[in-house]
């Protein structure tokens, strides 16, 4: 890619046909930018002149795209080599600037895989985020439903371990998955080393969709068991088999190796929804819907065009991709998403026969999802105009922020900020403080430097909320209005959230910035969005107090075992990835990281575990 191109200032009035006469014909992707400088729109261009050309005439395709057009104060540009560059560099500031015109996907969560793990006893359990465990993952999967589900399926059928490693090299009699037909107890040896690697390597077999393969092997194991008079095993093994039968007759999809998505979208309201239905190796995974944030599209094929772009350049694409919407580019995303996978992928907006069904199956589902979220749309504004009446505000709070403080007799406090806007929480904004130099249960010295933090910075930044929520009363409140005093913030309404009687839900005391008192009750919308997004900040600031208090106990328990010292001490945790990797492994695993030996590890592994430790000796 070539540097960028200096922006256009563009006084008022920007001089769109101007600025486009000099500029380049070559791919690339534009930036649109309004009068504060921030992005109103990117977009990506096979050719910068033309496609930028194209604002600028006389009849623009929709109203939205002539709003946007008349804010431009600015315009920058980079020139890339392809359109395929292009598209990716497009994705990538979308997701960073996240601007206003352009649709957004708003769920960038880290999508769940089955692990199974490459050790002496695999493990097979839920995983999500870097792959930095050794072993073999198998996904992605739509939703966490959809893994819990195959889950629990699997330990019916191969019974695998699924207890962490400290749990299981500590255990002296089986537990309760045993109990219940779904493990087969390796941690106290009731099954044999051999016979625990051959069912691994079925459940690989089952996940890969290899499962005409597995039939087989198991068919020839049951066979065999019965000829050594083995009735118990073969009975075990003929449960198998009938067990993945049962799966291939509901879950088949024409041949085995299927690797599909199924993706309907429906918009009504100026909402929309994509829904997701996967098929890996043949297996239905489930389905997952997705609300993308339209920011006034008006088609169906331009949310989906987006959603698929944002999507597949974040995971990775399957072999086909069934599409209930012509949408545009298709040439060059099947070109982009093969050249990521590392082999072909296919685009179908067209489709027969049993894919037109799911498809059809897809469409039915989005539909009620969209009406679902639709409903629960209308009750939050209905919510949100009871707020507005009952605190008396000038017009509907576009952000909410709520701040609460948690600690434990003033050990390892933390605040939180939890925001809301019109749809609901927008997490990706929360925000956590850790809270220092203070003295201990502090609660007001807590709120003040909390308050302090964050609107130093919302000044700076632009970004301030419409109504402050406090989770405390009056003393609490009045930091509040310190703060914003202090720093010259204006235009904010705080509200106090002080507790009712015996603490009961409903009976709240709402306190205001002019001294009043306001006790809505418990059938108030207004009250019961209050007590949302105060519980909401509660929770978050709760997990992460106790988060900071588990590391801070563990740092000091590990810098308080003889043979600790702190440059130890970074390279062990380096070498884990941290106290929970290294409180995970085993001794044995310990003892394998540089400067460690057997006793040293062995005091470290007690330590970490509140077992007894050890009588010290002299690491060499």
């Amino acid at each position: 890619m070539s540097p960028e191109q200096p922006p256009n200032p563009g006084p008022p009035g920007f001089d769109g046909k101007a600025f486009v006469r000099d500029l380049t014909p070559a791919p690339g992707v534009y930036r649109m930018l309004g009068a504060d400088g921030g992005v109103l729109y990117v977009g990506k261009a096979l050719s910068l002149k033309k496609r930028v050309g194209s604002y600028f005439l006389k009849d623009l395709p929709s109203r939205r795209i002539a709003l946007m057009v008349a804010q431009i104060a600015a315009i920058e540009v980079t020139v890339t080599r392809t359109e395929s560059e292009a598209l990716i560099l497009e994705n990538q500031l979308i997701k960073s600037l996240r601007p206003r015109y352009n649709v957004l996907l708003r769920d960038d969560k880290s999508y769940p895989h089955l692990l199974l793990t490459d050790e002496t006893w695999p493990r097979l359990g839920f995983h999500r985020g870097p792959r930095s465990v050794p072993g073999r993952y198998f996904g992605p999967y739509p939703s966490t439903g959809a893994v819990r589900e195959t889950l629990d399926l699997m330990f019916k059928l191969f019974q695998l371990r699924s207890c962490a490693d400290s749990v299981f090299r500590n255990r002296s009699r089986p537990c309760l998955q045993h109990q219940i037909g779904r493990c087969s107890a390796p941690c106290v040896g009731l099954v044999a080393t051999r016979d625990y690697d051959a069912t691994v390597r079925r459940a690989a077999l089952f996940l890969e969709g290899r499962r005409g393969e597995l039939v087989d092997e198991l068919g020839k194991a049951m066979e065999e068991a019965s000829k050594r008079l083995q009735f118990e095993q073969a009975a075990q093994l003929r449960d198998q088999i009938a067990g993945v039968r049962k799966i291939q007759a509901r879950q088949y999809v024409e041949g085995e190796q299927v690797e599909m998505d199924v993706l309907a979208c429906e918009m009504e309201q100026g909402m929309a929804c994509v829904l997701l239905m996967a098929f890996r190796n043949g297996l239905n995974q489930g389905t997952r819907s997705f609300f993308p944030k339209p920011n006034g599209a008006e088609t169906v094929e331009e949310v989906l065009a987006a959603f698929v772009t944002q999507y597949y350049l974040e995971q990775r694409p399957p072999r086909e991709i069934v599409l209930s919407h012509v949408i545009a580019d298709i040439n060059l995303l099947q070109d982009v998403f093969s050249a990521q996978a590392g082999r072909k992928v296919e685009i179908k907006p067209v489709v027969r026969g049993e894919r037109a069904r799911y498809l059809e199956i897809a469409r039915q589902n989005a539909a009620l999802a969209l009406a679902t979220e639709i409903g629960s749309s209308a009750s939050q504004r209905a919510r949100l105009v009871s707020l507005q009446e009952m605190l008396e505000l000038s017009e509907l709070p576009k952000r909410i922020e709520c701040f609460d403080i948690s600690h434990t007799m003033g050990e390892a406090t933390v605040a939180s900020c939890v925001v809301f806007d019109g749809e609901g929480a927008v997490r990706g904004q929360y925000r956590r403080f850790n809270i220092s130099g203070i003295e201990p249960g502090d609660d007001y010295a807590a709120m003040h430097q909390a308050l302090q933090r964050r609107f130093k910075r919302g000044v700076e930044d632009g970004i301030l909320p419409d109504l402050l929520l406090i989770d405390g009363g009056p003393g609490q409140l009045a930091q509040a209005r310190a703060v914003l005093d202090e720093l010259g913030v204006q235009g904010v309404a705080m509200v106090g959230v002080a507790k009712g009687a015996a603490r009961r839900a409903g009976h709240e005391t709402l306190v205001l910035a002019d001294g009043r008192e306001l006790r809505p009750g418990a059938a108030s919308p207004g009250l019961q969005l209050v007590q949302q997004v105060r519980d909401e900040a509660h929770r978050f600031a709760i997990t992460g107090h106790r988060g900071k208090r588990q590391k801070t106990r563990e740092t000091s328990r590990l810098q308080d075992i003889p043979g600790i010292g702190p440059r130890r001490r970074a390279s062990l945790l380096k070498h884990f990835g941290g106290l929970a990797g290294l409180k995970s492994a085993g001794a044995e695993e310990i003892a394998r990281a540089e400067g460690v030996n057997a006793a040293l590890a062995q005091r470290i592994y007690a330590a970490l575990h509140g077992l007894e430790p050890q009588s010290p000796q002299t690491d060499a």
